[in-house]
């Protein structure tokens, strides 16, 4: 290697262009297992984030099952998941436009479809096939009266209309039924909960007439999160709680839960999403799980008879989101690492064979260009420890001079009950290659580290978040890791808002931010938002309208007096979780206020960005202002965000 060149941090001429972040294959999610054939759902930023279905037979290349003109999307709960399933080839989807569902037989290029047209008011997810060419999947209603959310059962052929066989409920998931479909399991919650805080477990006998009778509670209630229901090959009848705190794995027994492997580690994720599975069965009835211990994640083989558990030897220690599929002797997941993208990897446990089904983001540059990540934690306000991932400058072929401390970027991630881990991503390599440190916190209120840990943010929104955020930049400063005068913070949704609240309530700790979609008005967002989200301040700030003042004084928008921080706003004009009325509130303020800020909002774009163009043209925008702001010019061919109020 020639010599190192010496450049400013943030200057550093970087392999890893908006484009390729922005161009490159998209998420990846919803994987399965068909006849031996893995299938997943592969999002497109190229094709506008069109979300298409894959399928790879073994040791063959992937193929789209998708045709053009489909994409494979729910909008319940508006965040979707659950948009497929799958059976003999048979596949039932979702599509976006008009939120019908679909069948598309082996062979055929041409969906059908089997749901009526209700231009978009009715949607389907979390289904599932039952004996007799049905199906069952939850259906969400919007009517004038009111979202109604309930389980219905349809043909395969659309000859007859879903009829519905449980309702009464705020809220529900997962049908299951069992292998003859005699039985089926569910999960309900009603508001102020979300799914996290507490739910039901439901089971009822299943008639060929579709009728559902028998049903009873298993187990769950306020203070209880049971998720993921599962019957094993014999009939057995399994799911994940939380009641020691961890979510676990149980079988149930008369009524009971019988704990399959007590450990402080966590079997489940917050279902935002439909879909999310941490474990399935082997023919001989052995359970295959994922779980996280430190955000470290692991795939492992549990024998529940033999009361003993052994993790699978592979080279994955990141599994997002939660799918583990199995079928017969083959197990397929999304799987990945510090050095290795998100991928659909599939593991053959009979012949103890290994095969990535599709790579996720591919290393074609330097190796020494991935920062290595490490786990940190932290002291933050109450005495108390947070916990967060560190990514340190990464970059083989420059040095920084001596006497300088790169810049941080602080990221706040949404939810808020998401959480960070050890993982390759192209979006944090495009910073620290370039020369920036970035720290992803896991604030008071993530998941990852049991139920006690979630629950530090009930009531407490925008102030424990934002206090554990502002303890890990300056942690990293105390440490000489950082430069404690040139830290950001920036964050989407949930994390939107805490770094509003960050600039606002904390003067002086960041020298400038950025909100992706973030909420500025909490009373606003409790007043206009959707169903699955309505009542969620409740727990978080306090009831609304009761708690009003509350509301107002823990949202920013009622307090730009108090900005003084540069802020980058990017909104996209479709966003009905964030609407962008929020962002235009706030913007006018900081215009009035004189304060150097730059506005972005997007055609077409909903709660989170998925457009190629869109992704890129934030993602450079969000650099030059950095780079304004601190005083640097970044490499590369950088499209220069316009900065309002910017002095000369």
């Amino acid at each position: 290697m020639s010599a190192r060149i010496a450049a400013p941090f943030g200057t550093w001429r970087s392999p890893i262009s908006s484009a390729m972040v922005a161009q490159g294959r998209g998420w990846l999610s919803a994987v399965d297992v068909d006849a031996g054939v893995v299938t997943w759902t592969e999002e497109r930023p190229s094709e506008g984030g069109r979300v298409v279905l894959v399928r790879a037979a073994p040791f063959a290349d992937p193929q789209d099952v998708t045709p053009d003109g489909f994409n494979v999307r729910t909008k319940v709960h508006e965040y979707g998941g659950g948009s497929y399933w799958i059976r003999d080839g048979v596949v039932v989807f979702a599509n976006f436009a008009d939120q019908r569902l679909y069948r598309q037989d082996p062979g055929s290029a041409q969906p059908v479809a089997i749901t009526p047209d209700t231009d978009g008011r009715h949607r389907y997810a979390d289904g599932r096939f039952l004996p007799g060419d049905r199906c069952v999947c939850v259906r969400e209603r919007h009517e004038d009266t009111g979202v109604i959310n309930e389980l219905v059962v349809l043909p395969l052929d659309g000859s007859t209309k879903p009829v519905v066989i449980a309702d009464g409920h705020d809220f529900f998931a997962a049908p299951r039924a069992n292998a003859d479909g005699t039985r089926l399991a569910w999960i309900t919650w009603d508001q102020p909960r979300m799914p996290w805080d507490g739910t039901e477990l439901w089971v009822g006998d299943l008639a060929e007439d579709t009728t559902v009778s028998g049903v009873h509670p298993v187990a769950g209630g306020p203070d209880e999160s049971i998720l993921q229901p599962a019957w094993s090959p014999r009939g057995a009848l399994h799911c994940v709680s939380d009641r020691t705190g961890w979510w676990n794995l149980y079988r149930v027994e008369h009524r009971d839960l019988r704990p399959l492997r007590a450990m402080d580690a966590e079997f489940a994720s917050p279902p935002w999403e439909f879909g999310y599975a941490n474990y399935g069965f082997l023919d001989d009835e052995r359970i295959v799980v994922l779980y996280e211990r430190d955000t470290v994640g692991h795939l492992a083989m549990l024998d529940p008879e033999a009361d003993e558990m052994l993790d699978l030897d592979l080279p994955f220690t990141v599994f997002v989101p939660p799918d583990v599929a199995v079928e017969g002797s083959t197990i397929a997941v999304i799987a990945g690492g510090p050095a290795i993208g998100q991928s659909v990897v599939s593991v053959d446990v009979a012949a103890r064979s290994v095969e990535v089904a599709r790579s996720g983001a591919e290393v074609t540059f330097d190796p020494g260009f991935v920062s290595e990540p490490r786990a940190i934690e932290f002291p933050t306000d109450g005495d108390r420890t947070a916990h967060a991932i560190y990514y340190p400058p990464a970059n083989p072929y420059v040095r920084a001079p001596q006497d300088e401390l790169p810049p941080l970027v602080v990221m706040s991630h949404g939810g808020p009950t998401a959480h960070a881990v050890p993982e390759f991503d192209l979006r944090k390599l495009f910073w620290t290659t370039r020369g920036f440190a970035v720290v992803d916190v896991n604030y008071g209120g993530s998941s990852g580290y049991g139920r006690a840990y979630r629950r530090r943010l009930a009531g407490n929104w925008g102030v424990v978040d934002t206090a554990d955020c502002i303890a890990a930049a300056r942690f990293l400063a105390e440490q000489g890791e950082v430069d404690g005068d040139r830290m950001t913070i920036r964050g989407g949704s949930a994390g939107g808002y805490t770094t509003l609240c960050a600039l606002t309530f904390h003067r002086g700790v960041f020298a400038a931010g950025a909100s992706y979609y973030g909420v500025a008005d909490a009373e606003a967002l409790a007043r206009d938002t959707h169903k699955f989200e309505s009542r969620y301040l409740d727990g978080l700030i306090a009831p609304y309208p009761q708690g009003v003042d509350l509301y107002r004084a823990r949202s920013p928008i009622h307090y730009t007096d108090l900005l003084s921080t540069p802020l980058l706003v990017l909104q996209g004009d479709e966003d009905e979780v964030v609407p962008p009325a929020q962002a235009e509130v706030l913007v006018a303020a900081l215009r009035s206020k004189g304060l150097p800020f730059a506005y972005l909002l997007f055609p077409g774009e909903q709660h989170g960005f998925r457009s190629a163009e869109h992704i890129r043209r934030a993602l450079e925008a969000e650099l030059s202002f950095y780079g304004q702001i601190l005083g640097f010019e970044p490499s590369g061919d950088i499209e220069p965000v316009r900065i309002e109020n910017l002095p000369a």
